[in-house]
């Protein structure tokens, strides 16, 4: 299937990139920049420049924004004059210096999972950990797991009961799957979903389909794999760049599969289109992402 170019982003690190069915428009983020990115057929590519790495986001019933950024969560806000207004939520605990969040979304509930991680990613040092963010008046941040790498491809399968998780580190480059209390907002029962050795590419960013298939940008390999629920890999899509980061379903049907990319320094005359944003006809459909409810 033909990957068709939706914008020449150029971004040095697109990622979470998030569908808003109300307005037909595709959000995501460049990391390194701290800049929110907005593309719609009706009106284009806009984006919005923050104040700190802005790693992950996620839709607020307001219409606002939640973002995973440097120190910790944000309330976030585009304005007319090009600038993100943030308001600061919650620090995140990091254990050293020198980190950010990463990954990051919604469950089905509408609770803010985000993974942190050590800019230096050639350390890689396990200091990375998994947090829960309930939102409300105090809401804090619960720790989940810890001694990770690069969190990654978080995301939940259509009931909400399994939560997957990966460690993009090249040491690592697994795939985990928990069973997950929908009540409490509590995984258990880790297991290994994928070992991504025994395939092309590094795990990064995920999606779930509506028939639970389990869709992971294979980094360093420009491909996006689907796996099936019990962790089969159904199919391999090609993407025209060598690291594609994440993925997420929209379109008027929710049958298209948007792809976020990295722009790396050095020569780039094998995969000019490096940082763009992909189009896919993955031939299955999506679901909405959960808005934050906190």
């Amino acid at each position: 299937m033909h990957a068709e170019l939706l914008v020449d982003a150029r971004n040095a690190v697109g990622e979470s990139p998030v569908w808003v069915a109300q307005e037909q428009a595709l959000y995501w983020v460049d990391i390194p920049a701290g800049r929110l990115h907005r593309w719609s057929a009706a009106s284009g590519a806009s984006s919005w420049q923050g104040q700190q790495m802005l790693g992950c986001i996620a839709r607020r019933a307001d219409g606002s924004w939640l973002g995973g950024m440097q120190s910790g969560l944000f309330g976030l806000r585009p304005q007319a004059d090009g600038s993100l207004a943030s308001q600061a939520l919650i620090d995140t605990p990091h254990a050293v210096s020198g980190m950010r969040c990463n990954d990051g979304r919604c469950d089905r509930q509408g609770r803010f999972w985000v993974g942190s991680m050590l800019l230096d990613m050639a350390a890689g040092l396990p200091v990375g950990s998994l947090y829960r963010y309930d939102g409300g008046q105090g809401g804090a941040l619960t720790v989940h797991l810890g001694d990770l790498i690069v969190p990654n491809g978080l995301a939940f399968s259509p009931d909400g009961r399994t939560l997957y998780l990966s460690d993009s580190h090249p040491s690592v480059q697994a795939i985990w799957a928990f069973d997950y209390d929908i009540d409490s907002g509590t995984p258990s029962n880790r297991r290994l979903f994928v070992d991504m050795r025994q395939h092309p590419g590094r795990p990064d960013g995920a999606a779930v389909d509506a028939d639970g298939g389990y869709w992971i940008c294979a980094n360093d390999a420009g491909l996006v794999h689907r796996f099936t629920p019990n962790g089969k890999l159904d199919r391999s899509l090609a993407v025209p760049v060598k690291k594609p980061t994440m993925c997420a379903f929209g379109g008027s049907r929710l049958d298209t599969l948007y792809v976020t990319s990295i722009r790396p320094d050095g020569d780039l005359t094998d995969q000019p289109l490096a940082g763009a944003v992909f189009a896919l006809q993955a031939g299955v459909s999506g679901l909405e992402e959960t808005c934050f409810h906190g």
